[in-house]
């Protein structure tokens, strides 16, 4: 007599977790958020800091200055501005090919953050002067002093750039698969051998 198979063996998708589509709308929604705040906060800067000095904050903690950056930190590259759309399109490559086995929510957030990031700089390099994909990131945020001396100038979409690869970094030190398993796990749908149904097998075969 062949046993059952265990209830849902076979039935589960691999690398159980949050649903794909699920995953992949939260990773679009958080990078349309992060976007869309990037571009309200620079136009709001454009138009509340073109012609004044730094704004200070906190006692001098944070100041807000606006710049504008045709490199990257400390105005690395400056002179290869074109560079940088190649290298942001690649990012955005990357995290399409990352979505394929997508079924993690904190990986969602986290490619989430850095496709947001990437896109709202990548907008600056396409359509600000001083021309197509060699525009000038708007930036405005330094800490701890008015012109960026102590830490570069940064805007909403570094940070969010920043914010989504420490979340990477954590998820892989604590071993976060973007499926949704923990490293170690087996895949999802694997079952253990029936000892029972085996040992009666063994028994048939010596019969």
């Amino acid at each position: 007599m062949t046993a059952a198979p265990p209830a849902g063996a076979g039935t589960a998708e691999t690398g159980g977790g949050t649903p794909r589509p699920r995953a992949i709308g939260v990773l679009l929604g958080v990078a349309l958020v992060a976007l869309v705040a990037d571009l309200v906060t620079k136009q709001w800067a454009l138009t509340a800091l073109t012609g004044r000095g730094p704004v200070s904050l906190l006692g001098g903690a944070v100041y807000l200055t606006l710049t504008r950056n045709s490199g990257a930190a400390w105005s690395i590259g400056s002179g290869h501005t074109w560079i940088f759309p190649l290298i942001t399109i690649g990012v955005i490559a990357w995290i399409g090919w990352m979505a394929v086995r997508l079924r993690s929510m904190p990986w969602a957030v986290s490619l989430g953050l850095v496709l947001g990031g990437a896109l709202g700089n990548l907008t600056d390099r396409i359509f600000r002067a001083p021309g197509h994909f060699v525009g000038h990131v708007v930036d405005m945020v330094s800490l701890f002093d008015p012109y960026g001396q102590v830490w570069p100038v940064f805007n909403l979409a570094d940070s969010s750039l920043v914010c989504g690869v420490v979340v990477a970094v954590v998820l892989e030190l604590t071993g976060r698969q973007r499926d949704g398993r923990r490293a170690g796990d087996e895949p999802a749908g694997t079952a253990a051998p029936d000892v029972g149904a085996t040992t009666g097998s063994e028994q048939r075969g010596r019969a």
